[in-house]
């Protein structure tokens, strides 16, 4: 297994974590110099906040690993592509690159619906996607599924 696949499977499993407390099944781990210095799912419900994403989360934790706002060298593994704010806080941690699953047609910051990279911003990240993009839609589309039968 290669390290992009190594890294999706961790943030796989915090995706199920998410999935097992009925919060939308995202899951992110940021890794550092080969070692996974934060982890993280989506705790939007749990925390009643709206910014309780799996990324903005993981990211106040591996700057709390390493006692700076900046996350150089630093990769996001990501289920989801992230969304509008989860890339603008991104942006501003000056993370080096993300790796996601599965694109988000209806939120996604990197090429889904809108590209951060291509603003004039002062900062790009790094982009590859499509990890695992199969377990990854999987356990979204297991969810929203269960959703939708509770509604009918």
């Amino acid at each position: 297994m290669q390290k992009n696949e190594l890294y999706m499977q961790k943030a796989l499993l915090q995706a199920r974590y998410a999935l097992a407390e009925d919060e939308v099944p995202v899951g992110a781990v940021i890794v550092y110099k080969d070692r996974i210095i934060a982890k993280s799912y989506n705790q939007v419900e749990k925390l009643k906040d709206p910014t309780a994403h799996a990324e903005m989360l993981a990211i106040t934790q591996a700057s709390s690993y390493l006692g700076s706002k900046w996350l150089h060298e630093c990769t996001l593994y990501v289920t989801l592509e992230p969304c509008i704010m989860c890339a603008g806080a991104l942006i501003l941690s000056r993370i080096e690159k993300i790796v996601f699953g599965a694109s988000d047609p209806k939120a996604g910051a990197f090429g889904s619906l809108t590209d951060v990279n291509k603003l004039k911003l002062n900062h790009k990240i790094g982009v590859k996607e499509s990890i695992l993009e199969k377990d990854c839609s999987l356990v979204l589309k297991k969810f929203f599924k269960a959703k939708r039968k509770i509604k009918t």
